[in-house]
């Protein structure tokens, strides 16, 4: 990956986005590695989405009905979960999560979901910026979902179960081993790798916990006042209420 660009992206940044990228080709937890690159090309399909754009501009998603363009290549289900993480985000309910989304596949499965998705936008969006090709679809790898659950995952904040720091058992994956635990990290935490990932990436694109809160020093070429600007200037037009 930017095998052109290397003296341009920092060497952290391009090893995290390769190793993001290589494992959308392995099997996750709970879907295995050829949903998982499904949901790349399915995701990438979607920006053109007649329906998507009539419901993104109507005063509720709920309002339209109709057929999604869609490649064909995964569930109805999840393609319609796809579709609206896309485009409409914002205005995903816990209604419409519990009667549409969890209605179709299980609750880790839509997490995980969201963390493959995530990851895609966030390094499609990196080369869309700067006016390079999106990278290809990742080499499939295969393997087998473990469909481990979270012994004490629990509904508490999220709409869906999440994973308290202080109720992980020993032997048990620790998603929080990197980070703090917070509210956000604990989003995807009912599928703990894909938090474990996540976080990886975000380290690398953003800034790493630690160096989040050390005011002392500069890690950026932009200063943590720059990057808190464009931060929250981006959530506020993507409306994110994290």
């Amino acid at each position: 990956m930017y095998e052109n660009n290397n003296q341009v992206v920092r060497k952290d940044l391009r090893k995290a986005h390769e190793r993001a990228w290589d494992r959308l080709g392995k099997a996750g937890t709970w879907l295995d590695a050829k949903t998982r690159s499904g949901i790349i090309e399915e995701l990438r399909y979607a920006k053109n989405c007649s329906l998507c754009k009539l419901s993104k501009n109507s005063l509720s998603p709920n309002l339209m009905e109709g057929k999604h363009e869609s490649l064909g290549i995964l569930s109805n289900g999840i393609v319609e979960i796809i579709h609206r993480l896309r485009h409409d985000a914002a205005r995903i309910t816990e209604d419409w999560v519990t009667k549409v989304a969890l209605k179709r596949i299980t609750d880790a499965e839509y997490v995980e979901i969201i963390a493959v998705v995530a990851t895609v936008l966030a390094i499609d969006g990196f080369n869309d910026t700067l006016g390079w090709p999106r990278p290809g679809l990742p080499k499939l790898q295969g393997g087998i979902p473990n469909k481990k659950r979270p012994l004490n995952a629990k509904k508490q904040l999220a709409w869906v179960p999440t994973l308290h720091p202080s109720d992980i058992p020993v032997g048990e994956i620790n998603p929080y081993g990197d980070v703090r635990g917070v509210h956000i990290h604990q989003a995807l935490s009912l599928v703990p790798e894909e938090v474990i990932a996540f976080f990886k990436l975000d380290a690398a694109q953003y800034l790493h916990g630690t160096e989040v809160r050390d005011f002392k020093k500069e890690y950026r070429s932009l200063t943590h006042q720059q990057i808190e600007l464009l931060a929250g200037r981006v959530s506020a037009i993507n409306q994110c209420v994290y």
